[in-house]
C-alpha cells in the first residue's frame, strides 16, 4: 500500500513550493502599501534628528533602560534658527521594545522573504537629551523611525556636447551634511516640543537678536532663487517603483534652510510637493524597474505658496540597496548580482529535480509497462520547461524609497520668492 502511494510524495512537495512562491510574491506585495493607504501627513510634523551611534549597538538585544549614545550627523533647524548644530552628543535610553513591520528594500529576490521574519524588535526611546559644546543641554520627547547603515547615492552628471560632465549652476549657499560613510549605524528620530523646552535665558537672547537683527539679515522675501540650487528634503510617504503610480502627490519637508547671499531664502520646515511622472515595475526576465519623480510646489511655514520645476539630485539609501540615479533624476534598480543569481539558480535546481521525479513516478503508476529509463529523456524535458519557466518569470530589483528618506532635490527653474503668493496675484489679475 505504501508503495503504491509512493508518487503521492513528490507531488506533495511541489504543491509545497508552489504555495511557497505565492506567500512569498503576496508578501512583497504587502510590503508596498498602495497610495490609497498611504497615511495623511500633517504640516506642523515635529523636527528630525540624525544621530551617528558611538558604537554599533544590535536594536533587536537592548532591554529596559539601556543607554544609547551618539552624536548629531546634522544640523537641526527650525524655520530660521537652528536648534542644535552637528556634533552634539545625544543620549536616550531604552524606555520598552516592541515590534514593528520590517521596511521593504530590494536587496534580494522575493523567495527569501518567504524565510525572513516579517516583524523586527525595535527599542522605544521616550525622552532624549541633547548636550551642545557650549554645555547646554535639552531634553524632550522622541520617536524612532529607522535604524541602518545609510550611504549617499547621486545623480549621474550631465555631460555637454563636447563629452565632458558640465558644471552645475548657481552660487546660492546651502547647508551640507557629512558625506563619510558611517562606521556604525544610523539612528533617525522625530523630536517633538524641542520650543516649549528651551530657557527663560535663551528666549530672553533670542528676542534680543531678533529686535537688533537687521534689515540685510531678515529672511528673503522677494528674492530670486537661481536654477541649480540644492535643497536637502525629507520624505513623507513610501514610494516605489512596483507600487506607485504617475500622477501620486509626493510630500517632503525642507530639513535645511537655503541661504541666498547670506539670508535665509527658504526657511527649514517648508513643505514641498511633487508627484511621479512616470514608473516601470520590475518585469520578467529579472528587468529591473524604475522611478522618475519631479518636485512642483512650495509651501513656506507663513503660508505662502510658489511654484518650482525640482528634480532629484541625490538620495541617502541603505547601505545595501542597489538604487542608482541617472542624469536626469530618475530612479534605477541595478541588474542582480551574483548572490541573487545563485539564489534563483537554487531554486530551479530544486524545482527541476521535483519536476523530473514526479513525472517519472505518476507517469510509471499510470503506464505499467514504463520504466525509468523509458521516461527518462520525456522527464528531463519537462524538469527544464519547469526551470526554464521559474527562471523567465523572475521579476528584477525594485526601486524602494522607505518614508523618511533623505534626499537632495535641484531647482530646474529660478524661483521668485513674491511677497504676494501666485495665488493671490492670479486671482487678483482675474478680477480685472
Amino acid at each position: 500500500m505504501s508503495k503504491n502511494l509512493e508518487w503521492i510524495r513528490p507531488i506533495a512537495a511541489t504543491a509545497l513550493l508552489v504555495a511557497a512562491f505565492s506567500i512569498a510574491t503576496l508578501s512583497e506585495a504587502a510590503d508596498h502599501p498602495s497610495a490609497s493607504s498611504q497615511p495623511s501627513i500633517a504640516v506642523d510634523s515635529g523636527l528630525y534628528l540624525k544621530v551617528q551611534l558611538s558604537t554599533a549597538v544590535k536594536m533587536s538585544k537592548l532591554k529596559p533602560g539601556d543607554p544609547v549614545e551618539g552624536t548629531l550627523s546634522r544640523d537641526v533647524y527650525s524655520e530660521d534658527r537652528k536648534l542644535f548644530p552637528a556634533g552634539s552628543h545625544v543620549r536616550l535610553t531604552v524606555d520598552h521594545l516592541e515590534k514593528r513591520r520590517r521596511a521593504p528594500n530590494d536587496h534580494w529576490p522575493g523567495v527569501v522573504k518567504l524565510f525572513t521574519p516579517r516583524h523586527e524588535s525595535y527599542p522605544i526611546f521616550k525622552t532624549a537629551s541633547v548636550s551642545t559644546e557650549e554645555g547646554n543641554e535639552r531634553s524632550f520627547q522622541v520617536s524612532l523611525i529607522s535604524v541602518s547603515r545609510m550611504r549617499e547615492v547621486h545623480a549621474q552628471a550631465k555631460k555637454n556636447k563636447s563629452g565632458q560632465p558640465s558644471a552645475e549652476a548657481g552660487s546660492v549657499e546651502v547647508s551640507r551634511s557629512n558625506t563619510k560613510k558611517p562606521a556604525t549605524p544610523t539612528m533617525v528620530l522625530e523630536a517633538f516640543g524641542i520650543e516649549n523646552h528651551s530657557s527663560a535665558a535663551e528666549q530672553k537672547n533670542d528676542a534680543k537678536a531678533n529686535d537688533e537683527e537687521s534689515p540685510e539679515q531678515a529672511p528673503a522675501t522677494s528674492e530670486i532663487v537661481p536654477a541649480g540650487t540644492r535643497c536637502k528634503i525629507l520624505l513623507l510617504r513610501d514610494l516605489s517603483a512596483s507600487k506607485s503610480r504617475p500622477g501620486d502627490v509626493i510630500r517632503a519637508r525642507l530639513l535645511e534652510p537655503v541661504l541666498l547671499n547670506s539670508r535665509v531664502a527658504l526657511p527649514a520646515g517648508s513643505l514641498v510637493e511633487g508627484k511621479v511622472v512616470k514608473n516601470k515595475p520590475p518585469e520578467w526576465l529579472s528587468r529591473a524597474g524604475s522611478l522618475y519623480i519631479t518636485f512642483t510646489g512650495l509651501t513656506l511655514p507663513d503660508g505662502g505658496q510658489f511654484p518650482i520645476t525640482a528634480s532629484l539630485a541625490g538620495a541617502e539609501l541603505d547601505q545595501r540597496s542597489h538604487t542608482k540615479i541617472d542624469s536626469e533624476g530618475q530612479l534605477h534598480g541595478e541588474h542582480p548580482g551574483k548572490a541573487w543569481m545563485a539564489i534563483n539558480l537554487g531554486v530551479t535546481a530544486g524545482l527541476a529535480k521535483e519536476a523530473d521525479d514526479t513525472f517519472q513516478i505518476i507517469f510509471e503508476a499510470i503506464v505499467s509497462t514504463a520504466t525509468d529509463a523509458s521516461t527518462a529523456g520525456t522527464a528531463r524535458i519537462i524538469s527544464s520547461c519547469v526551470s526554464g519557466l521559474y527562471m523567465a518569470t523572475r521579476r528584477g530589483r525594485d526601486v524602494v524609497l522607505p518614508r523618511f528618506t533623505e534626499m537632495d532635490i535641484s531647482l530646474d527653474r529660478p524661483v521668485s520668492l513674491n511677497t504676494t503668493p501666485p495665488t493671490v496675484a492670479a486671482s487678483l489679475a482675474g478680477g480685472k
